[in-house]
């Protein structure tokens, strides 16, 4: 049987968070809780699903199921979803639950059945197909239903009683067939009225026949006219056709030929293009080549002179030596002059400076004075119109000596902090003074001891200089290969995007993928052995475009060793999502064999390619059907003969199944030569790539050892320069003492004159200060004094007199200090720098003189000179000889470069002229085009007309055949103006009254349908009336008698009966159980009553408004559940139902539902005992402070202690 598993509730109304129910049992379920917590809400939310309410919600009505809660968040959506058990299969869907939930927001309401949507109507037809009945509202019974059908009267229970009958089908029914009837007779009506109209039409038409027939003589003339007319005109037009079909023809073969011609100069341009760019490529690596090789015979010319150089320096040297100590000696002693002359006189500027900078500093401090005095003078003019009393006046000179003395105390501290600057920094400069005397005195007494090494530097010297020419030419073929590599890879890029260009974007990126998939998993992917353009040779050229029209797409198919591996590959594709190719896998290739003609007429195609035999089954599928022949006429013969696909050299194929292909291909858009290209030059790039990684292997060997030599030679070096280094930085030590003395004093120069300036200013402040205490101290004025006058007059001028000598002190101590860093910088930066220069150079000389041994070496290092130096003389004549080659090679390719390039221009202008012919040659074709659709269209214009003609008489067309055009013309004219007698005729006066005797036929055929139809309408509604009577008596004897059964089992010692009320009843308490066989008896029908008895089986009983509350309740569920037994449905709902029972009634209610359990599902809710005795599964909703339902199971002894808590609570 059908029954709710479980049920899923979020969003509505109490319900916030999803709360999915555990599932019910299917039998007997009560749900427990405290009033407000949610029980209704939850009866609620299944009505809601099962629409027996809530159907046609406004919006408001849709936003009021929506959760409210105490927090800020809206519910937007809710839903309830209800899981069906379709154990029986009562719901036609083929599975074993039925998942049905409602969604609502505040613009939508939906429905859905596992999980798919559907329409309200199709979810009702759903449910009740499986059992739940629209005109049974009793499998659901809320609260206070109970109530109103106890409290119901008795018209009210016979409406009930229709209900459940199934009345309102049958109403609904009756409705509809009035509704058609109504219909139907508006139609007999409306076709009466067209009969009538069409009876006086016919009447008018028998008329206007007879003088149509006049019309129709002379339009027969005139048809015969007009065709003799078109039949003329048709004939030129057709003459005129076939000759421009002539004359396209002939421009046709022309234009072919050209074509041939166009396209074998254009593979010339093609090989010449290729031969150019090898040409220019290799004259490229020769250009490289000469300008590597002047490079290096620069450098052998310039290391040529060095070493010349060298050993002239070393012949002169042991002759030069005391000559040049001499020169050094005269030098520094001169020198040494400079220098005192230019400390005496920077001495002099020093003394001059620092007088300047004193008088400058004195006369700015008084300037400074007379500036503060002036200001002062003119702000207490300015502030006798600026305050109004002296008080104000005094706060603000407070504030501004408050101001200036926080500004002075800061500037004191600047002051002290320069002072202790100056000190610092004199102490400094004396320090690095006393240090630069101790380095020079280490430089005097510090003597080098070098150690000669060169004859075994010299001979490490050589082995490099031949390791070093070998080196140079490996760098030189690496040059000319890198240079060949790049060329073959761009190439090889090029040929790779013709070649992609050439098939659609998916296909090509499926090729790279399947290439990159072997590479990656090689040793796995044996079996992938490439596309098919990868797995054949053409070794005669001429077969190329037969070929690549043969194969088509084929070409890019990859052939794999059995489906297995393809399979493999695409799920890497697929994974990757990389591209689409087509496999063929040779254990599933199966061609058929082809048998061939004998003879030369058609060779097969697969003779004329080179592969290997493993890949044959796939060879034989793509090109083992089709022959090549010499020409069209040939082809078409061989394939009606013998069944082959043939095609032509110059790509035309005639198919076996009768398709003819064929026209212009275009030789530079050649697939097969693209793919020749890319192998051509992928096995170029292969074998220079692999001669390029040889030299750069053996280049590497080689750096290596000169490495290790080069090391070898700076390690002696190294302990030659050792001993020099010292003194070096004894030099550096003493210059950045030096340098440090000069910047502490600069230091020292640039506090002293800060500090003068904070001193300046402070005094300047403080004088403000004192005239500002004074002003306070006298009374406020409105203007200043005569004296103060005066004094602002004789300060302003002594201000600007001060200026002027202020810039004149300026200057002076401007030029001294000029003159001071001007020779400053020429004694630290040139004249002592030079001085310790010619030390070093002295201190060299007299190193290199040092020993006997040191001599000796010196003359081995002059020898091992010259060895060298005839080495690289050697050298250089070698590199003239092959400098002199590769020009003379260079020359003779530029010739050949230009001669190629003037023959691939020559093509080029020939291509052009020829393109430009065949243009002009596709216009005139175009213009044949146009002429032959002007005459195509004008011939069948003439053919429209002719048609235009309709049917014609017989001698039309043989009654002019031999008129003149003129005589045709005047006769039609004649005979069009003779149709203008009859322009007032009706010239569908034939075809109109045949129309109209159609429409009266079709009419009258109609209205006998129509009649029949409202007989068989007539019936219908007789057949409903009687029917909904039947079901009415039916239903309610079935009730009848049910209510006395379950009363019975309810009450087992009283009695209850239904009984029917009539009109024509005399006597109200009429037994029902009389038949009234009379057609309108159920009309008579005007209530339903009951009388019970609860303690006699024979007494009449008492009406239901005698009877107490309780006894009301009691009869009211004896209703409702014989009602439930005359309609079953699959499961019920019950919300507090014995809520107003006696004890015993209610025991007796329980055990009813718990023997109904057996058959139907259950789920009640109640606040009494006696339902959770026979109960099977118990369910206890919660409500939160957050105003948030929820529910949970709980067992039976939890349920009654919640009910004896309620009970207690009351």
């Amino acid at each position: 049987m059908v029954f709710i598993k479980t049920i899923t509730i979020q969003g509505f109304k109490s319900y916030r968070d999803q709360t999915s129910i555990e599932p019910f049992s299917p039998r007997h379920n009560v749900v427990l809780g405290r009033n407000g917590s949610g029980k209704s809400n939850f009866f609620a939310a299944i009505r809601f699903v099962l629409s027996d309410a809530y159907t046609s919600m406004a919006r408001e009505e849709r936003a009021s199921l929506l959760h409210e809660g105490v927090s800020t968040a809206q519910t937007l959506s809710a839903f309830v979803e209800i899981v069906f058990d379709n154990g029986d299969g009562r719901f036609p869907t083929g599975r074993d639950e039925l998942v049905l939930r409602r969604t609502i927001g505040l613009k939508k309401d939906e429905y859905s059945l596992d999980r798919k949507s559907y329409s309200r109507a199709d979810v009702m037809n759903m449910l009740e197909s499986a059992g739940f009945s629209r005109s049974n509202p009793y499998y659901i019974v809320p609260q206070g239903r109970i109530t109103a059908l106890t409290n119901a009267k008795d018209a009210e229970r016979l409406a009930l009683l229709k209900e459940v009958a199934g009345t309102k089908v049958y109403e609904q029914k009756r409705t509809e067939s009035l509704k058609i009837m109504e219909e139907t007779n508006a139609k007999r009506t409306k076709i009466n009225e067209l009969l009538t109209y069409i009876e006086e039409r016919l009447t008018d038409l028998e008329e206007e026949k007879k003088e149509l027939a006049d019309f129709q003589n002379a339009d027969k003339e005139r048809r015969c006219l007009e065709y003799a007319l078109y039949q003329r005109e048709l004939q030129d037009v057709t003459e005129a056709l076939d000759e421009v079909e002539e004359e396209r023809r002939t421009d046709v073969d022309s234009a072919n030929k050209r074509r041939r011609l166009f396209t074998e100069r254009e593979s010339a341009i093609a090989s010449l293009e290729s031969s150019l760019s090898s040409l220019k490529q290799e004259r490229t690596v020769l250009s490289l080549t000469r300008t590597g090789l002047k490079a290096e015979m620069d450098e052998l010319v310039r290391a040529r002179t060095e070493l010349r150089c060298i050993v002239e320096d070393l012949e002169k040297a042991s002759e030069n030596s005391n000559e040049k100590r001499s020169d050094l000696e005269s030098e520094l002693s001169s020198l040494t002059k400079r220098i005192t002359s230019v400390e005496r006189e920077l001495s002099t500027l020093e003394t001059r400076f620092t007088s300047a900078r004193d008088k400058e500093s004195t006369e700015r401090r008084a300037l400074d004075s007379a500036q503060t005095q002036l200001e002062v003078l003119g702000a207490k003019r300015g502030r006798a119109s600026q305050f109004r009393t002296k008080s104000e006046r005094d706060a603000y000179l407070k504030a501004e000596i408050q101001s200036i003395e926080a500004f002075v105390g800061s500037q004191e501290g600047h002051g002290q902090e320069l002072e202790r600057l100056v000190r610092e920094e004199g102490e400094r400069a004396g320090r690095e003074e006393r240090r630069e005397e101790e380095v020079r005195r280490a430089m005097e007494e510090r003597s080098g001891k070098v150690r000669e090494m060169q004859e075994r530097a010299g001979g490490v010297r050589e082995k490099v200089a031949e390791l070093v020419e070998e080196r140079k030419e490996l760098w030189r073929e690496e040059t000319r290969l890198e240079q060949n590599v790049t060329h073959a890879q761009n190439e090889l890029r090029s040929a790779e995007r013709s070649l992609a260009s050439m098939m659609d974007k998916d296909t090509g990126s499926g090729l790279q993928a399947v290439e990159r998939i072997k590479n990656r998993l090689k040793g796995e992917m044996d079996g992938v052995y490439g596309p098919l353009y990868k797995l054949f040779e053409i070794p005669d050229r001429k077969y190329s475009v037969a070929v690549e029209l043969t194969a088509g797409n084929s070409l890019f198919h990859v052939v794999v060793d059995n489906d297995t591996t393809a399979q493999r590959v695409l799920d890497v594709m697929l994974k990757e999502k990389t591209g689409r190719v087509t496999f063929m896998p040779l254990n599933r290739l199966k061609p058929k064999p082809q048998t061939f003609p004998p003879g030369g007429d058609a060779v097969p195609l697969i003779d004329k390619l080179t592969y290997d035999d493993a890949y044959g089954k796939a060879m034989q599928q793509v090109f083992g059907r089709t022959a090549v022949c010499r020409d069209l006429n040939v082809a078409a013969a061989y394939v009606r003969s013998h069944g082959l696909n043939t095609i032509t050299l110059d790509g035309d194929k005639v198919d076996r199944k009768g398709a003819l292909t064929g026209g212009f291909h275009d030789v530079r858009r050649s697939r097969i030569d693209a793919v020749r290209s890319v192998r051509n030059w992928l096995e170029k790039y292969t074998a220079e790539n692999e001669r390029l990684s040889e030299v750069r292997e053996r280049a590497t060997k080689l750096d290596a050892e000169i490495t290790k030599l080069n090391g070898e030679t700076a390690v002696l070096q190294q302990q030659i320069s050792k001993l020099l280094n010292g003194a070096e930085g004894l030099r550096m030590d003493a210059a950045r003492a030096r340098g440090e003395v000069e910047k502490a004093r600069e230091k020292v120069r640039r506090a002293e004159a800060d500090k003068g300036e904070v001193e300046a200013e402070v005094t300047a402040m403080r004088a403000k200060v004192e005239a500002y205490r004074k002003e306070m101290a006298s009374p406020m004025e409105r203007a200043l004094s005569r004296e103060e006058e005066a004094a602002l007059a004789r300060l302003g001028k002594e201000v600007e007199e001060r200026k002027v000598k202020l810039a004149a002190l300026r200057k002076e101590r401007s030029e001294a200090g000029g003159k001071r860093e001007l020779l400053e910088i020429e004694l630290n930066e040139s004249l002592r720098r030079r001085r310790d220069e010619l030390k070093a150079k002295m201190d060299a000389i007299a190193a290199d003189s040092g020993t006997s041994a040191d001599a000796a070496s010196a003359g081995a290092d002059l020898e091992s000179r010259r060895r060298e130096l005839k080495t690289l003389v050697a050298s250089i004549e070698e590199m003239q000889k092959k400098l002199r080659d590769t020009e003379a090679s260079l020359e003779s390719l530029t010739t050949e470069v230009q001669s190629k390039t003037a023959e691939l221009e020559e093509a080029q202008a020939r291509q052009g002229e020829d393109s430009r012919g065949m243009a002009k040659q596709q216009k005139h074709a175009e213009r044949y085009l146009a002429k032959r659709a002007m005459l195509i269209g004008r011939r069948d214009e003439v053919n429209r007309s002719i048609r235009d003609l309709g049917v014609l008489p017989e001698e039309a067309f043989e009654k002019y055949t031999s008129a003149k055009m003129d005589n045709l013309v005047k006769k039609l004219h004649a005979v069009n103006e003779k149709l203008k007698e009859f322009a007032h005729v009706n010239k569908k006066a034939f075809e109109q009254y045949g129309s109209f005797t159609k429409q009266r036929d079709s009419l009258l055929e109609r209205r006998k349908d129509l009649d029949s139809s409202a007989a068989s309408i007539e019936e219908l509604i007789d057949i409903l009336d009687q029917r909904k009577d039947e079901a009415i008596d039916r239903t309610f004897k079935q009730v009848a008698k049910n209510f006395e059964e379950v009363f019975e089992q309810l009450v087992p010692a009283g009695r209850g009966r239904l009984i029917i009320q009539r009109k024509v009843d005399n006597d109200p308490e009429q037994d029902d159980e009389e038949e009234d066989t009379q057609q309108s008896a159920v009309d008579n029908y005007t209530g339903v009553s009951i009388k019970v008895s609860f303690n006699s089986k024979v007494d009449e009983g008492l009406r239901i408004q005698q009877l107490s509350g309780g006894q009301k309740s009691l009869v009211a569920l004896a209703t409702v559940f014989a009602i439930q037994k005359c309609d079953p449905a699959p499961f019920y709902l019950f919300d507090e139902i014995d809520a107003n029972l006696d004890a015993q009634y209610r025991t007796a209610v329980a055990q009813m539902i718990k023997k109904l359990a057996g058959t139907a599902q259950f789920i009640a809710t109640t606040f009494r005992p006696e339902m959770l005795e026979t109960a099977d599964k118990f369910y206890g909703v919660m409500f939160d402070n957050q105003k948030v339902s929820s529910i949970r199971t709980i067992t039976r002894e939890d349920a009654r202690e919640f009910v004896e808590q309620e009970a207690m609570a009351q």
